[in-house]
């Protein structure tokens, strides 16, 4: 009896040793799996950063593209207004006017209480400069794009804003008295399907005789 009570008891501690060891296993099973998984949540965050930065960086590139080509144009059109403005075909011609002359013409623009901007029509000198580029003997005003490809606006305001004296010379020159005619001159480039306008402003300064 005692012999079988030893045998008995040796089996059950057996029994017992082997559930530990069935127990101990799955718990580090277990362990590996949770391991496992945050690993792999790690990559997955690491992977959805790595593309939500790379799409970042394209969507940067492609507004900094897309800002340098507008900027381009609205440089073309304030160009595009001195050249206009210096051209002796336009300048000595009985019907066509530069945008200069045109400008100093209509009201002054106060400085003070009003803005000179690019989505101004009417109350301002407009020019446009398009794909065909700068003529000799023309008025700027046709309609059309800068570039087509992409499609890019380019145009100008220009307003006159006072008579002053001018820096640095004499007013008196070969007689007649001289005066500093300031004007203002706003290029604005737009791509096509944009909202936002790109704008940039010359102060120009020209020699004409005093109004008064």
């Amino acid at each position: 009896m005692k012999s079988k009570y030893s045998f008995a008891h040796a089996s059950q501690l057996g029994n017992q040793r082997s559930c530990q060891r069935l127990n101990q296993r799955s718990k580090q099973q277990g362990l590996v799996m949770v391991f496992a998984l945050l690993v792999l949540v790690s990559l997955t965050v690491l992977g959805i950063a790595s593309v939500s930065s790379g799409l970042l960086q394209n969507k940067m590139a492609v507004s900094l593209q897309t800002q340098t080509l507008a900027f381009d144009a609205a440089e073309a059109a304030i160009a595009g207004v001195v050249f206009e403005s210096e051209d002796s075909t336009v300048i000595s011609d009985l019907v066509m006017i530069d945008p200069l002359t045109q400008a100093r013409q209509n009201d002054a623009l106060d400085m003070q209480n009003e803005a000179l901007r690019c989505q101004d029509n009417e109350s301002w000198i407009n020019r446009r400069v398009t794909s065909a580029g700068l003529s000799i003997g023309a008025q700027h005003l046709e309609q059309g794009h800068y570039d087509t490809s992409p499609a890019i606006d380019s145009w100008s305001r220009t307003a006159y804003v006072r008579e002053q004296a001018c820096l640095g010379s004499s007013n008196v020159i070969s007689g007649s008295h001289i005066t500093c005619h300031v004007f203002v001159i706003k290029g604005c480039g737009q791509m096509e399907g944009r909202r936002s306008i790109v704008a940039n402003s010359l102060t120009a300064a020209v020699l004409a005789p005093a109004s008064q």
